[in-house]
C-alpha cells in the first residue's frame, strides 16, 4: 500500500542542497541587514525565509525578490545559525525557472550568458558573453557600447576569438555536478 505524501513548500525548499537548516532561522534580520541589494527586493532575505516557512510559494516566486541576489554571500557568512540564505534564494530561483515563473529582470539572462561562457571556454570570453547577452535582451543597447568595444579591441583588451584554458574538462565536470544539485 503506497501512501500519497504531499510535500509542503517548506519541505520542497528544505530538500534543496544546502537549504536543510531553513527551519532553524530565528528571524534575527542579519541577512537582510547584510544584503547590499535588499532595498531593491520586494521582500528582503529575512522575509523570503519567513514566506517559505508560511507556505507563500506563489506570492514569493512571482516577486522580484529572488532575482536580485548578487551572490556576495554576506548573509551566509554573517548568519548566526548557519542557515545559508544565499543558497536558499538560489534554490528558489531554480525552482521558479523549473515551474515556469519568469524573472522580472535580465539578471538571469546575463548570469546564463556568463555561466555559458565559463562552461564553454573555462573563462569569460568577454566579446562572446556580451554579444549573447545583448542578442537575448536588447540588441540596440549594444550599439551604445560600440565605442567602448572598439577602444578595448584596438588596445588589445578584447580579443574577438576565445582562448580556452587548460583543464576545461575538469571544470565542465564540476559545473555539471553543481547543476545536478541545483546549487548556483
Amino acid at each position: 500500500m503506497s501512501e500519497n505524501v504531499h510535500m509542503t513548500f517548506m519541505d520542497e525548499v528544505a530538500a534543496l542542497p544546502a537549504c536543510d537548516k531553513i527551519n532553524e532561522c530565528i528571524q534575527c534580520g542579519v541577512c537582510s541587514g547584510s544584503c547590499s541589494t535588499a532595498e531593491r527586493w520586494e521582500y528582503p532575505p529575512r522575509k523570503v525565509i519567513a514566506m517559505v516557512r508560511a507556505g507563500m510559494k506563489d506570492e514569493l516566486l512571482k516577486s522580484n525578490s529572488i532575482w536580485f541576489c548578487v551572490s556576495c554571500y554576506l548573509c551566509t557568512a554573517r548568519c548566526p545559525r548557519d542557515i545559508k540564505p544565499a543558497n536558499i534564494v538560489h534554490g528558489l530561483e531554480s525552482m521558479a525557472l523549473k515551474e515556469g515563473y519568469k524573472p522580472p529582470t535580465t539578471t538571469t539572462t546575463m548570469y546564463r550568458s556568463f555561466a555559458g561562457s565559463i562552461t564553454e571556454y573555462g573563462r569569460v570570453y568577454e566579446f562572446g558573453f556580451m554579444l549573447k547577452y545583448f542578442l537575448k535582451t536588447n540588441p540596440f543597447a549594444a550599439l551604445k557600447m560600440l565605442p567602448l568595444a572598439i577602444s578595448l579591441f584596438t588596445h588589445g583588451r578584447m580579443p574577438l576569438t576565445a582562448k580556452p584554458v587548460k583543464g576545461r574538462e575538469q571544470l565542465t565536470k564540476i559545473i555539471s555536478k553543481m547543476s545536478e544539485g541545483g546549487v548556483r
